[in-house]
């Protein structure tokens, strides 16, 4: 993959964690979540995207539908499971 091609994927990956992480607020620490689980998420769509064969959105040597999936369901999954560590936290 070419290094253009990189650099746009961790740009765009870095804003779907930044702007979840303003649409749902919270600390530098969640900020920090957002953006490991929007990189996480972004790479690992991509990944999956190639190896099932499925390239709709696909710009180039990347797969922007299937990361842009993977970036927000790795996001949400990650801000429900860090809501209830935080819940569990609170009764303790």
């Amino acid at each position: 993959m070419p290094l253009p091609t990189i650099l746009f994927g961790i740009l765009l990956s870095s804003a779907y964690g930044a702007g979840f992480h303003l649409l749902r607020g919270g600390s530098l620490r969640r900020l920090t979540l957002f953006l490991v689980l929007g990189w996480a998420g972004f790479w690992g769509g991509d990944a999956l995207g190639y190896a099932l064969g499925w390239d709709f959105g696909a710009l180039g040597y990347l797969n922007v539908g299937m990361a842009t999936l993977g970036a927000l369901f790795l996001l949400v999954a990650g801000d429900f499971v860090s809501q209830i560590r935080g819940r569990l936290q609170e009764k303790n």
